[in-house]
């Protein structure tokens, strides 16, 4: 047991980076506004996304590089293509994790109840322990975390399903109007993850390939499923919680972070007792404060990798510098739109899927490429479910734009 606890790391990682604002806040929204009515989308994009996530630590493990080094070898535009993409959403995505963060903050610690300031000391807290500490904390921390979530959150599902007295429908609904299918797309944006995670995977598990010897493709591909499934559980119970404490109860999700984390905390305590408060809310906080320092730590280390492959040696400390324009970049974010939490949430998700195409794609061809050895390339079943999934995201994505 011990010893898959020391393989088990780029899979949780990649679960403490999805289990953020995709579970606590799209889908307890997901369970308030529908019910259980989006249950099918939520299983439909999971396993349609699953193998583009799978190829990252697939690929890396069977050539020891990472996706990055993969996409310049099927030629520079897509490198470049990949910059540009991640810049575009990388500000959006941070502050959208981090100002649900600041807003747990509020309810936990108080002090002061500027989502701002809140903000601005989380995001320097996550630099301070990523220059500190690196890879091997971060490791070592999500385990912990997830443990903790998995067992608080399951726990307050089963409770609220017996403390329910009202009937409820598992009839799966299609959103209809430019908002309800506006928020469909945000929700799957995000379920269980944006798809640019894969590269991050893929740069994780060459981290982990360096402290632990015998971690190999086989391990990379356990690790991995153990936090996928994982993912979808928890996104199964965060939407069962909407469903059994607030659909239909005339009650809805606040747009502010300070109130929207008061009411998502309410969910646990309503079921599991007020005396569990703190303990909720201590998950609940620590669970985005992980997705906060790990999409903190990802997107500048990939953004620093492009920069090497792009300009070679003559780039220096190019991840703290990525790092700090992320930082910085996001600080600046916070103080325009200061109580726009579920607008930033919405732009961060959408943007994730409509990109979500252009990273399927490529995975695909780059892992049933010549750059893959043969016997690591995807067998028959992994890639019919990779074309139907181009074809999910493509039909949805087109769906969207043509609703607008």
């Amino acid at each position: 047991m011990s010893n898959l606890l020391k393989k088990l790391g780029p899979g949780l990682l990649f679960a403490g980076a999805a289990i953020g604002v995709s579970h606590l806040v799209q889908s307890t929204r997901a369970g308030a506004d529908f019910g259980f009515g989006l249950i099918w989308a939520l299983l439909l994009v999971n396993l349609f996304k699953y193998p583009f996530f799978q190829y990252g630590p697939r690929y890396a493990m069977a050539t020891g590089e990472s996706l990055l080094d993969g996409y310049k070898k099927m030629g520079k535009w897509v490198i470049i293509a990949y910059f540009i993409l991640t810049f575009a959403t990388m500000f959006a995505i941070q502050t959208a994790v981090t100002i649900v963060t600041a807003g747990l903050a509020v309810n936990l610690f108080g002090i002061t109840d500027n989502v701002v300031v809140w903000s601005t000391i989380i995001t320097f807290v996550c630099l301070f322990i990523l220059l500190v500490g690196k890879y091997k904390l971060l490791d070592n921390l999500i385990k912990f975390i997830i443990i903790a979530l998995t067992i608080s959150t399951i726990t307050a599902v089963i409770i609220a399903a017996f403390n329910s007295d009202a009937a409820y429908s598992f009839k799966q609904v299609l959103p209809e109007g430019a908002i309800e299918v506006s928020f469909l797309i945000a929700f799957m944006g995000w379920m269980p993850a944006p798809l640019d995670i894969s590269v991050w995977h893929s740069l994780w598990a060459i981290e982990k390939k360096k402290t632990v010897k015998n971690y190999d493709i086989k391990s990379s591909l356990l690790d991995f499923n153990i936090g996928y499934i994982g993912t979808i559980i928890l996104g199964v119970c965060f939407v069962s919680l909407g469903a059994l404490v607030m659909f239909n109860s005339g009650e809805t999700f606040s747009n502010s972070a300070s109130a929207f984390s008061g009411q998502l905390i309410s969910l646990y305590t309503s079921n599991l007792g007020e005396g569990t408060y703190i303990f909720i809310a201590l998950a609940a906080f620590t669970t985005m404060f992980s997705t906060t320092i790990t999409t903190l730590d990802a997107s500048p280390r990939a953004m620093a990798h492009i920069s090497k492959l792009l300009f070679g040696k003559l780039v220096k400390h190019s991840f703290i510098f990525w790092m700090m324009v992320l930082v910085f970049g996001t600080i600046a974010i916070f103080v325009f739109f200061l109580s726009e939490m579920k607008l930033l949430v919405d732009i961060a998700t959408i943007l994730s899927f409509i990109t979500a195409p252009f990273y399927a794609i490529i995975n695909y061809k780059l892992i049933t490429s010549k750059h893959t050895p043969k016997e690591w390339r995807p067998g028959l079943l992994l890639k019919t479910i990779s074309i139907l999934g181009i074809l999910f995201l493509l039909v949805f994505s087109i769906w969207y734009i043509t609703t607008l």
